[in-house]
């Protein structure tokens, strides 16, 4: 049976501070009616993720390091 995999994008500030293969875990964030995700110790953020969307796993592998003209991104899977 196949485990089923989460793949999230991540905002980065600064450049260099994960690179692909990269271990990740991340700590579970919560507004009034969303929840976003930081990849410790605040290397990254994700966007706003409704209720419904709520990510099961902690732990992940950076999968892809991006840069266009809005800035750094990261690319992360997570087995659910």
């Amino acid at each position: 049976m196949d485990v089923p995999v989460r793949e999230m994008e991540f905002k980065m500030e600064r450049q260099g501070l994960l690179k692909v293969g990269d271990s990740i875990t991340v700590t579970e964030g919560v507004l009034p009616s969303n929840y976003y995700y930081t990849i410790d110790p605040s290397l990254a953020m994700s966007g706003n993720f409704p209720f419904s969307e709520r990510m099961l796993a902690r732990k992940g592998v950076v999968t892809q390091v991006l840069e266009n003209d809005r800035g750094f991104y990261v690319m992360a899977q997570f087995e659910e």
